[in-house]
C-alpha cells in the first residue's frame, strides 16, 4: 500500500508501508518480549524502602538545609554582600541590607548586615553555589538528615532568618571544638 504525501516544502513524496506478517499482526512477539522484561524485573532487588523503619543511605556529597553561621562571639557572619543571591541560578535568595546601629555591635560583625534574609525552598535546587560564592563563609548547606518539613502553605517554605541562623548554643559548641583542636 502506498500513500502520496506533500511535505512542508511543497515536494511530493511517495510513502509505502511495509506489509506486516501474520505473527506481527498477532502481536505475539511483542507480548512475549514484554513478559520477559517483566519476569526479569520480578527477580531483581526491590528499590522501594519501608520509610519509617528503613532509612536510605545519603550520598557523601549530600547537601541538606541551609544555615547562616555565627562566629565565636555569637555574631552573624553575613555582611549582606549579595554574592549568594547573585550566584543562585534559581533566584531563591532575597536579602535586604542595612547599616548596623551602635547598640547592635554585639549582634553583627561588620557595619552592614542582612536585616532580611530569605530563601524560597520551593525554588532552591540545593546546588551549593551560594555556599561557594560567600566570601565570609556565612552560609552553608548542612549534612543533617533532617529534610524540609512538609506543609500545605506556600509561605511555610520561605525560610527567614528565624529558621536559617545557627542557634547560639550550636555556635558556642563549635567555637569550643575549634579551640580544643
Amino acid at each position: 500500500m502506498s500513500i502520496e504525501s506533500i511535505s512542508l516544502s511543497g515536494r511530493k513524496k511517495l510513502v509505502s508501508n511495509k506489509e506486516m506478517t501474520f505473527w506481527e499482526r498477532m502481536y505475539l512477539v511483542a507480548i512475549v518480549k514484554g513478559l520477559m522484561i517483566t519476569i526479569q524485573h520480578l527477580f531483581k532487588r526491590k528499590v522501594t524502602i519501608q520509610y519509617p523503619e528503613q532509612v536510605r543511605e545519603m550520598s557523601p556529597v549530600y547537601r541538606g538545609q541551609h544555615m547562616l553561621k555565627r562566629d565565636e562571639q555569637g555574631r552573624e557572619n553575613c555582611t549582606a554582600c549579595g554574592l549568594c543571591a547573585l550566584s543562585c541560578p534559581a533566584e531563591a535568595i532575597t536579602m535586604k541590607a542595612e547599616e548596623r546601629r551602635a547598640d547592635e555591635k554585639h549582634l553583627y560583625r561588620e557595619e552592614k548586615y542582612a536585616s532580611i534574609y530569605e530563601i524560597n525552598m520551593l525554588r532552591c535546587i540545593f546546588c551549593g553555589l551560594c555556599e561557594e560564592a560567600c566570601p565570609k563563609d556565612a552560609i552553608y548547606l548542612t549534612t543533617s538528615k533532617v529534610l524540609v518539613p512538609s506543609s500545605y502553605e506556600r509561605e511555610d517554605f520561605i525560610f527567614g532568618k528565624d529558621k536559617l541562623v545557627m542557634p547560639l548554643e550550636m555556635a558556642m559548641k563549635n567555637a569550643q571544638l575549634k579551640n580544643a583542636n
